[in-house]
């Protein structure tokens, strides 16, 4: 069956709305359920894409909302375990259920599911459990399933690099929890041409894929980089297991949560991998894009950057 029409869930989140643009482009019809149409502003403008003011959550709402479409991309995620549909239960694995049951009474088969790397039922993380169970869930419901599983993603807008940007703007000093934890980061449109290859390639069904970028890094090695290109390098002091875990705790009581002691648990599993990147695609450096929005942009640092490219 040729797929003309998609539904994007969490397609107002960082990785849905690359992908949104991304389907769009290659002239897909788009439906966008959001409850908050003001963060998806610029994929209105999009010919082909529909936002819909819609609970996702709801079964009733799901189920018509599948039943408009050809085809299914499942980017709903969550990295904090919150209350109500921001739960890793409602979010991840409740949210994976109810789209079995709608996929089932409409008939509709093709699911993509964006799955997290390190996802295992047996992992020491709520999050990577959870990831796995709904992978699980949709694996024994007879859909024509493809499962990506990325390591961390970068892009102008994540709540990554931007966070330890934000970061060492204002601290003297970062008490880095998890310094070692191993990532090897891949890039947002990376990840959603990976989609749009999926879902024109049948063979792609009951597969699943990783997408890593094309090198491995330490924590610490990446806040040491983020902090040279914005021009606010900070001496880190890395965190063994025991101040980690203390110092996710302290974080967990703030008002918004940067860290968690699940996410401490998340990094103990190293979000890499040594496959190749699917569909014959090259997946791009992180050196080659950061810079673009992460690097210092005072008045000094411009002149620098022309003399550089100017050769002098």
């Amino acid at each position: 069956m040729e797929i003309k029409s998609v539904l994007v869930l969490g397609g107002s989140g960082f990785v849905g709305r690359h992908l949104c643009q991304q389907l769009a482009a290659l002239g897909y019809r788009v439906l966008v359920p959001t409850r908050a149409r003001e963060r998806v502003k610029n994929l209105s403008v999009l010919p082909t894409v529909e936002l819909v003011n819609a609970d996702v959550h709801d079964a009733s709402t799901l189920t018509a909302l599948v039943r408009r479409c050809d085809a299914v991309v499942n980017a709903v995620g969550v990295l904090h375990n919150g209350r109500g549909a921001n739960s890793f239960a409602a979010a991840h694995v409740g949210l994976a259920q109810k789209l079995v049951d709608a996929c089932q009474t409409t008939g509709v088969r093709r699911v993509i599911q964006i799955s997290a790397i390190g996802a295992d039922l047996a992992a020491p993380s709520a999050y990577l459990r959870s990831k796995a169970e709904a992978e699980q869930i949709l694996r024994g419901a007879g859909l024509a399933l493809t499962v990506f599983r990325p390591s961390v993603i970068f892009g102008p807008e994540d709540q990554f690099l931007n966070l330890f940007a934000s970061l060492q703007r204002f601290l003297p000093v970062l008490f880095l929890a998890c310094p070692r934890a191993r990532f090897q980061p891949v890039y947002v449109a990376d990840v959603a041409a990976a989609i749009g290859h999926a879902l024109a390639d049948a063979t792609s069904s009951h597969q699943c894929y990783d997408l890593a970028g094309p090198q491995q890094y330490t924590l610490r090695e990446l806040v040491a980089y983020v902090g040279a290109l914005t021009g606010f390098p900070r001496p880190i002091i890395g965190l063994g297991r025991y101040l980690s875990y203390l110092q996710a705790w302290l974080m967990e009581l703030l008002p918004v949560q940067l860290m968690t002691r699940d996410n401490v648990r998340s990094m103990q599993v190293a979000s890499i991998s040594d496959t190749v990147f699917p569909f014959g695609m090259k997946p791009q450096a992180l050196e080659a894009l950061a810079p673009q929005w992460l690097q210092s942009n005072s008045p000094r640092d411009r002149y620098q950057r022309m003399r550089l490219k100017a050769g002098r």
